[in-house]
């Protein structure tokens, strides 16, 4: 994608072009959200679990240990991949003044400066 670009269309989804600027724009906003997810899986699970291993339960069952991270691993990612997949929409705009100077030729022959964002796909 950052090599060849991605597809940006008008507002009605006609597509216009392809580009490099765009993607880099995705692939950060997937980077963004791909960190929300996980964060508080790796950041909150050991310190509860650093705690929770010195409690007369976990001493009783030690064994427990791996299950009971897999389990609150899985509880974070059920709510998080939710709320890191609607920090951005899935369909992102970018000014056209931000895009390459070759896009914007052709976005200014072919629409006359009538439109000033173009829209992508950000992935998931």
């Amino acid at each position: 994608e950052i090599l060849d670009g991605i597809i940006v269309s008008d507002k009605n989804g006609e597509n216009i072009g392809e580009s490099k600027i765009a993607a880099k724009k995705s692939i950060s906003q997937v980077c963004v959200s791909r960190i929300t997810m996980a964060a508080p899986g790796m950041t909150i699970l050991p310190f509860f679990m650093e705690r929770f291993d010195k409690t007369p339960f976990m001493k009783r069952f030690p064994f427990l240990g791996a299950p009971i991270q897999t389990f609150l691993v899985g509880m974070f990612l059920v709510v998080m991949t939710p709320a890191a997949c609607a920090l951005f929409p899935q369909k992102s705009s970018l000014s056209v003044d931000k895009l390459e100077p070759e896009l914007q030729e052709i976005i200014t022959k072919k629409y006359d400066k009538s439109i000033d964002k173009v829209y992508f796909n950000k992935g998931l």
